[in-house]
């Protein structure tokens, strides 16, 4: 097949256009830095330069590439820019669907997240409405998700891939990240919110796998959502930082995932099934 990985220098898609062109898949990747090219070409991808706020160009792009499935892993998280990211989700989307659908490109594969459900009790699945009574700031956050995961069912086949934290090379949680730079200096207190972690190999895996799965929501979390009291203190260990304060609070959508589905129906199998040894391997400083 050939395929267009928007995002393809962040930190999923560096690990997927190798993954993509082992498969013998035709592979181009999209970027607007004129910088970042050479990296998707030493990868062995085509790179295609274009700005996904340009919906014009973005068409025009995609017409000259004609892609058979567009892989949507664009996001801001790496510069923090929280405004730009959920401009990407909403507008950014949008416009890339719009120009997939124009040229008729049927399947679309995108990158959405797993703590944007409901409160309630136990890991939520699929089946868990999305929490859209949030207040601000998480409202901004749930917004674009929803406006995201909307826009992409434009196409007859979508995959929304609702990925867990992510942890590893490229990431907030890899030791020179911002994550980590803030339990460093013990600026992350541990609490009794729960979260579902995902090593970003993982993620990579299931963008590639998702290409035969159906339509609709999954979850790809790993098997253990943890509460912060716990993860925290083997974070850092692993980082060798000094353990973190310990505060008896946590919001009530910090609930976590459970990837039954991923892993029961669809066969997926994370390399990482739990943080705790994902963070040992991610985490290892030169000695």
């Amino acid at each position: 097949m050939r395929i267009v990985v928007a995002g393809a220098t962040g930190a999923v898609g560096r690990l997927l256009l190798p993954k993509l062109i082992r498969e013998g898949h035709e592979v181009i990747g999209m970027t607007h830095h004129e910088s970042k090219k050479a990296a998707i070409e030493n990868a062995g991808a085509k790179a295609l330069l274009s700005d996904v706020f340009d919906r014009e160009s973005l068409r025009t792009a995609l017409e000259e590439s004609r892609p058979d499935v567009v892989i949507h892993q664009l996001t801001s998280l790496s510069s923090r820019n929280f405004s730009e990211n959920t401009r990407i989700r909403i507008e950014g989307t949008q416009n890339l669907v719009a120009a997939a659908v124009a040229i008729g490109v049927k399947r679309i594969i995108a990158q959405s997240i797993s703590w944007a459900y409901e409160p309630g009790e136990g890991a939520a699945t699929e089946d868990v409405p999305l929490h859209v009574s949030a207040a601000e700031p998480r409202k901004t956050t749930i917004d674009g998700i929803l406006a995201l995961e909307k826009a992409v069912t434009e196409l007859p086949e979508h995959v929304i891939l609702r990925y867990g934290m992510f942890y590893g090379p490229g990431t907030w949680y890899a030791p020179n990240g911002f994550i980590a730079e803030q339990i460093r200096q013990r600026q992350v207190p541990a609490t009794e919110g729960i979260t579902s972690f995902l090593h970003v190999e993982d993620a990579a895996e299931a963008a590639l796998l998702a290409l035969r799965w159906p339509s609709g929501p999954v979850n790809i979390v790993d098997d253990e959502p943890a509460k912060g009291v716990d993860w925290l203190p083997v974070f850092a260990q692993s980082l060798g930082a000094p353990g973190p304060q310990t505060v008896s609070s946590g919001n009530d959508w910090e609930r976590g995932a459970s990837n039954r589905k991923a892993r029961e129906e669809y066969g997926w199998k994370p390399l990482y099934p739990t943080w705790r040894k994902g963070f040992a391997d991610s985490l290892r400083l030169p000695s």
